[in-house]
């Protein structure tokens, strides 16, 4: 079985979707009117420099992991499964019919501007320390402000929080046995419940759209497993103030007898967290 996953913010790169915006002028067309501005101009050249910025990643990201979904399908089979990090869960519901490709822009759009407003957070990735040592390090130093939000892989972990407390945590980390405790270049705590108004605001927004049942299973960020049709606003919501399971979400397609997961979209990132996730499951088996 095959699974089609979709990375998330921070894998935007210059260039990105140049083979693909001609070929699907409708769509193109479509994403600028909706975001009032050239996708095209901003993926190839990004001329004001502004791929980095939340609010025009995010859409940016949506636009081409989608492209490369129909572009893919052309030839090959759909896939058993999809799945996508943060940002990139969009593209997943996109490729499982539950919105469409319109719907996926203004959803993104509204995402990544409330998102892009969310000041005074800081975000780390901390390398060489597993979900419950990081855990530990939290409680044993009274870190009450810093919560896990990416479980990216078994050993690869991003916490976030409020940017003192997130600065303060380093040597914390470093005398735990941490390899590395790199602090991300972002504006606000993503994934914790320091997005609370995000969430609000979102879930208003969210309301106004129909969205469908799955035409495929789309493993959920929020729970670690397929979404349920009756609680897909609820766990689209949910999911941006919660952490993303995504080595649970992999473990649990490899379950499943899935033995071939696919990075579609920019960089190879996922496909460096799955090769992780699977000899950690090899070591443990």
């Amino acid at each position: 079985m095959i699974a089609y996953v979709f990375p998330g913010q921070g894998s935007q790169i210059k260039g990105m979707g140049n083979d693909l915006f001609d070929k699907y002028l409708e769509h193109t067309r479509l994403a600028d009117e909706i975001l009032g501005y050239s996708i095209k101009d901003l993926c190839l050249n990004d001329p004001e420099g502004l791929l980095g910025e939340t609010q025009f990643t995010q859409p940016a990201l949506f636009v081409v992991n989608a492209l490369e979904y129909l572009e893919k399908i052309q030839n090959d089979p759909k896939p058993d499964y999809v799945a996508g990090h943060s940002l990139g869960e969009y593209s997943a519901l996109f490729a499982a019919g539950v919105i469409d490709f319109a719907t996926g822009v203004k959803l993104v759009k509204i995402r990544g501007t409330l998102m892009s407003q969310v000041a005074n957070g800081g975000m780390a990735a901390v390398l060489g320390l597993d979900k419950s040592q990081i855990m530990e390090v939290l409680e044993k130093n009274g870190l009450e402000n810093v919560y896990l939000a990416n479980e990216n892989a078994p050993n690869q972990i991003v916490i976030s929080g409020d940017r003192e407390s997130i600065n303060e945590a380093k040597p914390y980390f470093e005398e735990a046995g941490a390899m590395a405790y790199t602090i991300l270049k972002v504006s606000g705590a993503f994934h914790s419940i320091y997005m609370e108004t995000v969430k609000e605001e979102f879930a208003q927004y969210l309301n106004s759209f129909e969205l469908q049942e799955p035409e495929l299973p789309v493993i959920a960020n929020l729970t670690a497993r397929p979404y349920k049709g009756s609680e897909l606003k609820n766990t689209l919501v949910n999911q941006i103030i919660s952490p993303v399971r995504w080595t649970d979400s992999m473990i649990y397609l490899l379950d499943q007898g899935v033995d071939n997961i696919i990075q579609l979209g920019p960089g190879a990132v996922l496909n460096g967290l799955t090769r992780n996730i699977k000899r950690y499951v090899k070591s443990n088996q």
